[in-house]
């Protein structure tokens, strides 16, 4: 703001440009000294005031609220270690909670850290046990314990038969008393199976007796079933000789009305035949004009036969309706039969004639649309074959562009699969090489699985026969036999009789003969293993052993 002016303001024109002085040289070049009106502080005080109120007002509510905070904080600060407030005593009793639960949480860390080695010693435990219930597992050490079995059962039995002995020493003269008392006991048995003896047989003679009865009442029941049974069928006989001779009566009735009917049926036959050979004999005199259109007269023989067949089905029901009203004409007159079956004869051959009259008309009438007809199908097969040679024609050509279109296709497919067949060449190739690699390094694998599996078979084996020498000595201080734990402690896993073999983990093999029985080969050594060497090495001594015997 650079002027006030007193009264009332006017607006300038529109077409004036607006006038923005630029430093204070041009203002005063450009205003009027005596327009200008000078204020005082207080009034530009009072003008900024107005001007900036909102942001005064909220300038001081904010100085004042950051006076407040601060007295309430110089007021909490100055409160806050007092022990004689509400305060101060509950900020005390937090501080103490606050160490009784850190002193409580570092004894539960001290109990976590104990339960933990409490439960990693229990799950070494647990593993060590699993891994000596697992080794009690194998084959070889079930067969060591197997072998420990029987050197206890071996022990118990030598203690049994020790006990027995001793028994059969103490109870030697008491077995008199006892053999005498079996055989009182035998005598009395043998008496007590002989009274239920007699008493069983007194029992079947009753049943027999009783059974023999029986069998006479039923054989008079049967006697007198047979009688009843007699009567019954000679009066069935009767009976049935009556019904006989009522069916041969209506038998011979039906056979009276269908000897009636298969006379009426071979008037009517006849008649059928005679007309197929009145028709027979037209039909041969139009045979050769007929070969001439012979597709035309294929078409009105269909119409020939229909009509022939409508013309026979309204002769069937004309001749069924003349039967009908000549036997009610019977039933009703039978005094003048033959006259009414002549006059409806008559009628039939009148309206046959009428009938064949028309068929003659109506044939004339089709030879005309024959002729016609023939006429129209020539001109029509002319025109057909025209357009079938001029469509042969453009076949043709369409056919040779095919071929070579074909052809092209066909090389096209043949450099392709030249193509795609080099391309699986070089594919399986390389197959072939990735497959030879795979196998080497599968077969090295193997190689370093083998020297590790030796490893722990020559490591199993030391433990083993630690284990078992541990046995051995503990069973030979009791006094047990050890020939069976010393026969399974010896070296070579496997269970078999042969010899150890040390390039395959110390394995004892089992050789089996070669027969259908498939046992297992001895290992024991008679005077024919020498007889034998002597026979393939000579004369002399020898440490060689033949084949599977050691």
């Amino acid at each position: 703001m650079s002027a006030i002016q007193h009264g009332r303001r006017k607006g300038q024109p529109r077409s004036a440009p607006e006038q923005r002085p630029n430093d204070a040289n041009e203002l005063s070049m450009q205003a009027d000294i005596r327009k200008v009106t000078i204020l005082s502080k207080n009034d530009w005080n009072r003008i900024q005031y107005q001007l900036n109120r909102k942001q005064i007002e909220a300038e001081r509510l904010r100085q004042k609220k950051a006076d407040e905070d601060a007295k309430i904080n110089s007021c909490k600060e100055i409160v806050k270690n007092w022990t004689n407030t509400l305060a101060g005593q509950r900020q005390k009793k937090l501080e103490a909670r606050k160490l009784r639960l850190e002193k409580e949480e570092e004894e539960k860390k001290a109990i976590d850290i104990e339960e933990a080695k409490y439960q990693a010693q229990k799950r070494k435990e647990a593993i060590e046990k699993a891994k000596t219930q697992q080794y009690y597992q194998s084959d070889r050490v079930k067969q060591f314990h197997g072998a420990l079995l029987l050197t206890e059962v071996l022990k118990e039995r030598e203690a049994q038969l020790e006990l027995a002995r001793l028994k059969s020493k103490h109870t030697e003269g008491k077995d008199k008393e006892w053999v005498e008392q079996q055989q009182r006991e035998f005598e009395e048995a043998i008496r007590q199976d002989q009274l239920e003896a007699s008493k069983r047989n007194r029992e079947r003679q009753d049943i027999a007796l009783f059974q023999t009865a029986q069998i006479k009442t039923h054989i008079k029941q049967n006697d007198e079933d047979v009688k009843n049974d007699r009567s019954e069928g000679e009066e069935l006989q009767r009976l049935a000789v009556q019904h006989h001779m009522e069916k041969r009566r209506l038998e011979a009735i039906r056979r009276d009305e269908r000897q009636q009917l298969m006379n009426d049926n071979v008037k009517q036959i006849a008649d059928v035949e005679r007309m197929k050979e009145i028709q027979k004999l037209q039909e041969e005199e139009e045979d050769e004009e007929c070969n001439i259109f012979a597709r035309a007269k294929r078409k009105m023989m269909k119409l020939r036969a229909e009509k022939e067949r409508q013309l026979h089905n309204e002769k069937q029901e004309r001749l069924e309706r003349i039967r009908h009203k000549l036997g009610a004409q019977m039933k009703e007159r039978l005094d003048d039969e033959d006259e009414r079956i002549l006059a409806a004869v008559a009628e039939s051959e009148a309206k046959r004639t009428r009938e064949e009259a028309e068929n003659q008309t109506k044939h004339d009438g089709m030879r005309q649309s024959i002729a016609k007809h023939r006429i129209e199908q020539l001109k029509l097969q002319e025109e057909e074959a025209a357009a079938n040679r001029m469509k042969e024609i453009e076949m043709l050509a369409v056919r040779k562009e095919a071929d070579r279109i074909f052809k092209a296709n066909e090389e096209e497919k043949r450099k392709r699969k030249f193509e795609e067949d080099q391309k699986l060449m070089g594919f399986h190739f390389k197959q072939i090489d990735e497959i030879k690699d795979k196998e080497q390094k599968s077969h090295e694998e193997d190689l370093a699985q083998a020297n590790v599996n030796m490893g722990l078979i020559e490591l199993e084996e030391r433990q083993f026969q630690e284990y078992a020498g541990k046995v051995i000595g503990h069973c030979d201080k009791a006094g047990r036999n050890t020939y069976a734990l010393k026969k399974a402690a010896r070296e070579g896993a496997g269970g078999g009789l042969g010899p150890v073999f040390p390039g395959k983990g110390g394995i004892r093999p089992s050789y089996m003969v070669q027969d259908k029985s498939g046992v297992q080969m001895p290992h024991y050594q008679r005077d024919t293993t020498e007889e034998t060497k002597k026979n393939i090495y000579g004369d002399g001594q020898t440490n060689k052993r033949l084949g599977f015997v050691w």
